[in-house]
């Protein structure tokens, strides 16, 4: 539930307007990711690792730490701090790109958990990879701005492809959060209520 609500909102901040400025002082998003998508996530992944289960543990403890990482990188991504500077968006992109590979490792290992649980980690794999591409673009042509308090490039100003990117990543929150549901409804009622 916390990596699935917090996903759907950071893809909120990669849509076009009203989202285009997204990443500037959305303390939304930060709260979230701070403690939804963070703390309670550290949490989970300890209880499960001390029930033994390293697939959720590791996925739990690895994307708590994203989304702290995030909350502190995304405070410091905001147009004015960015200025002409390419290096910025060249270390989001690489940082997406890290986050890209640990996710495959869980990806080519999430199918004995479920079908749900398959989609999850495909669709974030998938997410990272758009990341990746917005965020390099936007440093390849970041040199190109005349004006700090924008984000120049092709993806700030192509409305179908920020709506490719954020479109995934909220896709792949509600895959999450549909997933963590249908969980939660077989746990409750003692039989799978929802196909997961």
């Amino acid at each position: 539930m916390g990596f699935g609500t917090t996903t759907m909102i950071a893809g909120l901040t990669n849509l076009p307007t009203p989202y285009s400025q997204g990443f500037a002082n959305n303390w939304v998003l930060y709260g979230m990711a701070l403690m939804f998508g963070g703390i309670a996530q550290l949490i989970a992944g300890i209880i499960a690792l001390r029930k033994g289960n390293l697939f959720a543990g590791s996925a739990f403890m690895g994307y708590g730490a994203f989304w702290l990482a995030y909350s502190q990188l995304a405070t410091n991504l905001t147009p004015g701090a960015i200025g002409a500077n390419p290096a910025l968006f060249y270390g989001v992109a690489g940082f997406a790109f890290i986050w890209m590979l640990f996710t495959f490792s869980f990806m080519i290992n999430a199918p004995k958990h479920g079908w749900g649980i398959t989609f999850v980690f495909v669709f974030l794999f998938f997410s990272f990879v758009a990341l990746v591409v917005k965020f390099w673009s936007l440093a390849a042509n970041l040199g190109g701005c005349t004006d700090a308090t924008d984000l120049c490039g092709p993806f700030a100003f192509n409305a179908a492809a920020n709506w490719l990117v954020g479109g995934i990543i909220i896709l792949t929150g509600f895959v999450a959060w549909y997933t963590a549901t249908a969980q939660l409804t077989e746990w409750q009622y003692g039989r799978k209520v929802l196909p997961s």
